[in-house]
This record gives C-alpha cells, sequence and structure tokens, in this order.
C-alpha cells in the first residue's frame, strides 16, 4: 500500500475517476499543462488528454456555469476553485442551478458537479488566501458538503463525491496538504509518511457521505472537529490529558447526526471545533443539534472553539487559528462543570 500526501491522494482520485468513466472531467484555473497551483492534478492532462483536463479563464462564475451546463447533459465534472476565497463569484451558479437543477426539473435532470476548493488558514495567506466559507454552503438545501482530513478520507471521499449524482462541496484543508498540523506552528513540519492515514490503497474504493470516523475514542467528553481541527484537536486533547473522544465529521451535510449523539449521550459534554468565524458557522448548527437531540444527557453547556469574527489577520494569524491551548482551555472549562 502506498504512502501519500493529500495532495497525491486526491489526484490518484481524479485520475481512477477519469480511467473508469469517459464522463468525467477536470476543469478549473491552471488544473491542466501547470496541474493546479498546489500540483493537486500534476499529470493528469498528460495522461488523460486537454478534452477531459483543461484549463478555464479566471471566472469562477463561468467554470461554475460551464460545470453545471456539463452536468446537465450527462457528464461529471470536478471543477477546481484554486482558492475557496474566490469561490463567491460562482455561488449564483452554485444555489440557484446546480443545486436546484434536481427539484426544479422534477428529477428529470441532476447536476452531478464536484467542487474542489482549499481552504483555511495556518499558511500566513491572510484575508484572501484563508478563509472557511463552508458554513455558507451547508445552508443550501440541495448541496452535500465534504471535508477531508487524511490522505486516505481524501482519496474515498472525493471517489464518492465524483460519483454521487448531486452537487458536493469538497473543502481541502491546504494546511494538510503535505503533512499533519497539530497547531504548534513553531515546531517542526510533519511530513504524512509517519501517519499512518497517508497509506493509500491503490485503485478504486470509496468511503460514504455522511459517516464521520471516531478517531480517539474516550468518555470524559465529546470533541466536534472537521479538516485541519482534527489534528489540533487531538493534540489539544493529548496534551491536556482529557479522556476525550474526537469525532472527526468529515461529511457536514450529510452530517452523522447518529454518531454525535451516541458519543455525547456516552460523555454527558461537548467541545466543538472550527478554524471558521463564529457566528453563523457551522458549530452553531452542530450545537443546536446536540441540544436538541442530547439535552438530558448533558453534564455541561455545550463550548465552541472557532476563528474569530473577523477577516483572517495577517499579523495575528496564531491568535486567530484555533489552537491546541484554546481547545484545551474549552476541556477544563467543561470538565468543571
Amino acid at each position: 500500500m502506498a504512502t501519500m500526501t493529500m495532495v497525491q491522494a486526491l489526484n490518484a482520485a481524479m485520475d481512477v475517476m477519469l480511467t473508469r468513466s469517459g464522463d468525467v472531467v477536470v476543469l478549473g484555473e491552471d488544473v491542466g499543462y501547470f496541474g493546479g497551483v498546489f500540483r493537486c492534478t500534476d499529470g493528469l492532462q498528460r495522461k488523460h488528454g486537454r478534452a477531459r483536463v483543461f484549463d478555464t479563464p479566471i471566472t469562477e462564475a463561468g467554470i461554475m456555469g460551464i460545470a453545471v451546463g456539463m452536468a446537465a447533459y450527462g457528464l461529471r465534472p470536478v471543477a477546481e476553485m484554486q482558492f475557496a476565497d474566490y469561490i463567491y463569484p460562482a455561488c449564483d451558479q452554485l444555489i440557484s442551478e446546480a443545486a436546484r437543477l434536481r427539484y426544479r426539473s422534477g428529477g428529470e435532470f441532476t447536476a452531478p458537479v464536484t467542487v474542489r476548493a482549499p481552504y483555511g488558514g495556518g499558511i500566513f495567506g491572510g484575508q484572501t488566501h484563508s478563509q472557511s466559507p463552508e458554513a455558507i454552503f451547508t445552508h443550501v438545501a440541495g448541496l452535500k458538503t465534504v471535508i477531508p482530513s487524511t490522505p486516505y478520507d481524501a482519496k474515498g471521499l472525493l471517489i464518492s463525491a465524483i460519483e454521487d449524482d448531486d452537487p458536493v462541496m469538497f473543502f481541502e484543508p491546504k494546511r494538510l496538504y503535505n503533512g499533519p498540523f497539530e497547531g504548534y506552528h513553531d515546531r517542526p513540519v510533519v511530513p504524512w509518511a509517519k501517519h499512518p492515514a497517508s497509506e493509500v490503497p491503490d485503485g478504486h474504493y470509496a468511503i460514504p457521505l455522511g459517516k464521520a470516523a471516531t478517531v480517539r475514542s474516550g468518555t470524559a467528553v465529546t470533541i466536534l472537529a472537521y479538516g485541519t481541527m482534527v489534528h489540533v484537536a487531538m493534540a489539544a486533547a493529548r496534551d491536556a490529558q482529557v479522556d476525550a473522544e474526537i469525532l472527526d465529521l468529515r461529511t457536514l451535510v450529510p452530517v452523522d447526526i447518529e454518531a454525535i449523539e451516541a458519543s455525547v449521550r456516552k460523555t454527558g459534554r461537548c467541545v466543538i471545533v472550527h478554524e471558521a468565524t463564529r457566528t453563523g458557522g457551522f458549530g452553531a448548527e452542530l450545537s443546536a443539534l446536540v441540544q436538541e437531540h442530547c439535552f438530558h444527557h448533558l453534564e455541561a453547556p455545550i463550548e465552541r472553539v472557532t476563528g474569530w469574527d473577523t477577516p483572517y489577520p495577517h499579523a495575528f494569524e496564531w491568535e486567530y487559528f484555533p489552537g491546541p491551548a484554546r481547545i484545551a482551555e474549552a476541556l477544563r472549562r467543561v470538565m468543571e462543570e
């Protein structure tokens, strides 16, 4: 079994699907000849041809409009937004067209579009290259939202997304592209090769959408996280010496409420972590779901650890970023109740 970075795993997933089906195409800015700004599509055009993997003009609205039309015609486009921060011009096509196509056509047409978008901070990208806009799309009926945290999950989830008959937002935590990150920016970078989830099977395999993964078992408190925050939460629980159970949600919509409910009912406490801004973040939806489903089992108020309600500040990157110290403080608060 090969050891891969997340970049290589994503590349392998697209390669598998391009090989398996002539209906799959990859499009976006610099995805063809250059292989993508993060190299996720490197070599795919050379292997599959310029008609299957092709560059587009710098127009996110145009990329999505083309993808929706292709999907209605019967293709399975994989559209890359170079950064999630640039996705906003594409929102009309995503929300008004892709998400609504099945409903408005009475099931006659579907939009099997996968939208790949690198998101999140921790790379000193500043306010225009560090945003986490996932909550915007979880609010839209008709869109699914997926966020992997390991190379193994990245490949299996991307294959499932491409095979899905409805549009899928696939947000990729770019801080994890080349290695796991525990939130300690002043420590040496660790490569994926030293992480067990970097072992990625060859060929086709799919991880079902809507299924969370328990990445750390515990009995004292449940931590709900996704993307980069899964690794940061692991470090926080370890360093705070708290017997925390950590759920990697993997899919935000549809969310695995059964796994969440089972864990919180067991532990009686819940901490929710995400990098996005606090107000209106997906953590608020998770908090409401936990309150609705687990109210009589809660021993303490639900805690949220998030980014600030500000643009991502370049000068205060690590104060904004929900690091292990902030998560550990939240764990101590819920344990004291």
